[in-house]
């Protein structure tokens, strides 16, 4: 990712913590799910008009066009409806999207791709496709939806054809009004927007005239012009040209373009948002039936002042609640929140404690997954347990372990208290470079002293150190 593109996801990490993000999903943003593009939705209907889609750039004024031939929009609506009744399951950037504390959301979309991964998710979202859902507030809402365009469900309602642009003002005004506050309070990041839907294009021209002085920056990532796509130097000379003053132009709007040569940056990008907004939050990893060099008091006692630290600190701690070391990771954290008279919630302290009963090997993989992938740093602590009346090496723990790394978490193995997590420094000591993105004479250090026993608060505070260390 280059310079620009890494200024602003730090940016727009901010603005997410301080509730001040918008996110705007356009057609490109489903069209990896298998959904047609309007082109293609349409290519029908311009060889029905005697027309040849790929000629037309004015696609509304091509559906206006089917509507005036047939005297209503019933063709269209067919195409509509046999399109968007397919079943598609949501792409890894939906269900970023669903992850991310981004309490607000507009979409020009008609599926429902991004309500299943919030779904999915298990978080409540709170959709507004029609103007009486605006009066209505669903309880406990994480996110609000906002689909200015209409939904699947209703096709005569759907913002298809010229008529319905130019009626857009006058019958969903409320929609107008809604989005225009967020466009001036917050900041916005559209993907697989083309900017080219009147609407959107009015109440940007509104906002500049009106908050010239002061206006919120607002950014859109867009593909660059690729020379394979055109059959001669001339036409992609002129592509280029073209698209240069396109992006110009946006910028009257405070709409700072972001390149990319290939849509799978996007999930990069959307990736890195996540990752850094995750690196405050922690996951502890660990189980412990015996606790080796440690007194159970000591063991608990260490798991304690870590959690209290993690706390004080400002991090978030996410658990398993893994035997014998989740109930002391709760009473620490718990015990930090009380005293500094917070109220707790899932943010500070987010518990998932396993189920009780016999699942599939498939079902615990994607358990832990959901855990590992709401945190940025891992902990591991002991990892043992009894099996066939012995102590052995606890293989969940190891297995949260992979799946951290495969999520390029901070893997922070706690060699001093024994069993799985000393196998896991071990491994991790042996070839170092491969684990972590930096390696400094610090790191190393602090690393070392890892599987060293020392007192309780000299273990704490080296791994707090360690944290420091890499989130430089």
């Amino acid at each position: 990712m280059n310079n620009e593109i890494n200024a602003f996801i730090e940016k727009y990490v901010k603005e997410i913590k301080n509730n001040n993000a918008a996110f705007f999903a356009g057609a490109g943003f489903s069209k990896e799910s298998g959904y047609v593009d309007w082109k293609m939705l349409l290519e029908p209907i311009a060889s029905d008009l005697g027309l040849e889609v790929k000629k037309e750039h004015d696609l509304v004024a091509l559906a206006q066009y089917c509507c005036n031939k047939y005297q209503n929009r019933g063709k269209i609506n067919d195409i509509f409806f046999e399109e968007f009744s397919k079943q598609k399951e949501p792409t890894q950037n939906h269900k970023i999207l669903a992850r991310l504390p981004i309490s607000v959301i507009w979409t020009t979309n008609y599926d429902d791709l991004i309500e299943k991964a919030f779904h999915d998710e298990k978080k409540i979202i709170d959709v507004k496709s029609r103007n009486e859902h605006l009066s209505n507030t669903l309880v406990n809402r994480e996110c609000i939806l906002y689909k200015m365009h209409g939904d699947k469900s209703n096709p005569n309602d759907a913002i298809l054809i010229k008529d319905d642009y130019e009626r857009y003002y006058k019958d969903h005004k409320q929609f107008m009004s809604a989005l225009t506050g967020d466009l001036i309070s917050k900041t916005f990041l559209f993907v697989g927007f083309s900017f080219q839907d009147p609407n959107l294009d009015y109440i940007l021209s509104r906002i500049r005239v009106d908050y010239e002085e002061n206006p919120k920056q607002h950014y859109a990532i867009m593909k660059s012009i690729n020379k394979k796509n055109y059959a001669s130097d001339a036409d992609y000379d002129y592509a280029k040209k073209r698209n240069e003053l396109f992006l110009e132009d946006l910028k009257r709007y405070r709409i700072s373009a972001l390149m990319i040569d290939d849509f799978s940056e996007i999930t990069e990008i959307l990736k890195e948002i996540e990752r850094k907004l995750n690196s405050e939050n922690i996951f502890i990893s660990g189980s412990a039936e015996n606790y080796g060099a440690f007194t159970k008091e000591e063991a608990e006692d260490l798991i304690k002042l870590l959690s209290k630290k993690l706390i004080q600190d400002e991090f978030n701690i996410i658990s398993g609640f893994g035997l014998g070391v989740g109930s002391a990771v709760i009473t620490g954290a718990l015990e930090e929140i009380y005293m500094n008279n917070s109220r707790i919630n899932n943010q500070r302290l987010l518990l998932r404690p396993f189920p009780q009963g016999d699942y599939s090997q498939r079902f615990w993989t994607k358990y832990r997954e959901d855990m590992i992938s709401r945190a940025g740093i891992s902990i591991y602590l002991f990892g043992n347990k009894k099996q066939d009346g012995n102590i052995v090496e606890a293989k969940g723990v190891e297995a949260e372990f992979n799946i951290a790394l495969e999520a390029k978490h901070i893997v922070i193995p706690v060699g001093c208290t024994g069993y799985m997590a000393q196998k896991l420094w071990k491994q991790v000591n042996s070839n170092i470079e491969k684990y972590y993105d930096k390696v400094n004479n610090e790191i190393l250090e602090a690393f070392q002293h890892l599987n060293k026993k020392m007192s309780n608060e000299e273990i704490v505070s080296n791994i707090i150190k360690l944290i420091e260390l890499f989130r430089r």
